[in-house]
């Protein structure tokens, strides 16, 4: 499972891609009061992603393998290093953008370093006012992401790290056709907990 480790614990240095001048819409749904898109990220939103960062390590840190403090000592060049990277070939970044131009939720597809045709999936979340099945926001993202990794990534499955304690997330994974590959490796931020290997086949 190292690859998957690596991007669990370096690939939030991957958390923005995709030049503004190649930004596309790639999906749109809601009422007319509610009405999301899913963009991919610019390299030039690092200020976004770092709002954006922050807010998902105060909401929900077990998801994530930074704290809230490390992330808000990081200087400019740091989250401009982030936004770069998804802009690699076999990376994506993507975000559920609300009516009022908000960030409210992402999601990253990277290359697994170590297994051919496999993708990572990381940096998942929604904001909690965004979140239920009936927004559709997170099944959207993931329709996105998967779509993305299989049709311009080349992948042929998708890999993902769920931390044990985090049952709500798991149940979401497993209805999308995600299952335990009976991999694990230790929670960066507490070696006492797990992290748990799903994979999702995209062929």
């Amino acid at each position: 499972m190292t690859g998957l480790h690596q991007a669990l614990t370096c690939g939030y240095a991957a958390f923005a891609g995709g030049d503004h001048r190649r930004r596309r819409r790639l999906r749109q749904w809601g009422s007319e009061s509610m009405r999301y898109r899913i963009e991919r990220m610019g390299t030039e939103d690092w200020q976004r992603l770092r709002k954006v960062r922050l807010a998902q390590l105060l909401d929900f840190p077990m998801a994530f393998g930074e704290t809230h403090a490390a992330a808000q000592a990081l200087g400019e060049a740091d989250w401009r290093a982030r936004t770069a990277r998804v802009n690699e070939p076999g990376s994506v970044g993507l975000v559920a953008v609300d009516p009022d131009g908000e960030w409210v939720g992402t999601m990253l597809s990277v290359p697994d370093r170590d297994q051919a045709a496999t993708a990572v999936l990381i940096g998942v979340w929604v904001a909690p006012e965004h979140r239920g099945r009936e927004r559709g926001v997170t099944d959207a993202l993931l329709d996105a992401a998967t779509d993305w990794a299989r049709t311009e990534g080349g992948a042929k499955r998708m890999l993902l790290g769920v931390h044990e304690a985090n049952a709500r997330a798991a149940a979401f994974y497993l209805r999308r056709g995600f299952t335990y590959t009976g991999g694990e490796t230790p929670y960066g931020l507490d070696p006492q907990a797990r992290i748990l290997e799903m994979a999702l086949p995209l062929d």
